[in-house]
């Protein structure tokens, strides 16, 4: 697909991540990179913008960070038969991609600010409310936690993430040509695919895509064997929680974008067995006891398996 020509021009030796992040945006869903500082997630996400011809905003978290920096606010302003109004001065968040970069350096007040936007498409203001643009999609990059001065996402923030998509070092040959590529004269642009019109056609057009009942039942399985209590014993004790139903409702949507994107008009149990990882992982939790002997990717492959 154009798509991943399109990325692959620019980003090298990330052929997963490219294709997690066309699904992401493909299902209508957000997306959440999570990778060490250098490994080109905001370029990612500045060439994606282009190439699916999507009007960006790009917000830096930082500690200090308010609520109203991000979804705008409401100024008393004079009239000209000297009354007084208020009139809301809209924020970033009122764009089709938003780049929510380093999301884990603000504090926990101001990361729910995106709550509401990312679940229901507007947002609240003095008792206003105020629609987003379609398509609207949160792309957020994350910082290892174990780096300074960060904060964790809460459980109800991570949940409205489609995706988790971990970033991780190129290879060699990749990194080789990245050395070439750019640091010479010429700069290397994404080529615009389609508008932000299509892009919702073609939404519409994943939503459509026919389920067999093999497959439905396969995600529930694993759904349901992720949680703690529902599923192998010898898997299920070493889990504090699991997904909910909207991990479900993401599996299935990743699924047919998944087939759409690489030609098929319906998933398969591949599909299905690919994206279990980036679409769990952000939604399970390990019991304390279990931290140190097991981690949630050996958990879910144990599941998918």
């Amino acid at each position: 697909m154009l798509f991943r020509s399109s990325l692959g021009r620019i980003i090298f030796g990330q052929e997963e991540v490219i294709e997690q992040v066309l699904v992401t945006v493909l299902s209508g869903g957000h997306g959440l990179l999570v990778g060490l500082p250098g490994l080109a997630k905001t370029k990612l996400v500045e060439s994606l913008g282009v190439t699916l011809g999507l009007a960006q905003q790009r917000i830096q978290f930082t500690p200090d960070l308010m609520p109203a920096d991000i979804i705008g606010s409401e100024i008393l302003e004079e009239t000209q038969d000297k009354s007084r109004v208020f009139r809301f001065i809209k924020g970033p968040i009122f764009g089709q991609l938003i780049m929510a970069d380093e999301i884990n350096r603000a504090s926990p007040r101001t990361q729910s600010a995106l709550l509401q936007a990312m679940q229901e498409h507007h947002v609240t203001v003095a008792g206003h409310h105020y629609a987003l643009p379609t398509p609207f999609h949160v792309l957020a990059t994350q910082n290892p936690l174990e780096q300074e001065g960060t904060y964790p996402l809460p459980e109800a923030q991570l949940d409205r993430f489609l995706m988790q998509i971990n970033v991780s070092y190129p290879d060699l040959e990749s990194e080789r040509r990245i050395l070439i590529e750019t640091t010479g004269e010429k700069s290397l642009t994404a080529t615009n695919c389609v508008s932000g019109d299509e892009l919702l056609l073609i939404q519409r057009l994943v939503r459509q895509l026919p389920v067999g009942d093999r497959i439905v039942d396969a995600i529930l399985h694993l759904i349901r064997s992720a949680r703690p209590g529902e599923g192998q014993k010898d898997i299920s004790r070493h889990i504090a929680w699991g997904p909910g139903p909207r991990g479900a409702q993401s599996l299935m949507l990743a699924a047919r974008a998944r087939a759409l994107l690489t030609g098929r008009l319906s998933p398969t149990i591949q599909d299905v067995a690919i994206l279990a990882l980036p679409v769990l992982r952000h939604r399970m939790a390990l019991t304390a006891s279990s931290r140190r002997d097991i981690s949630i990717e050996e958990i879910i492959r144990n599941l998918v398996n």
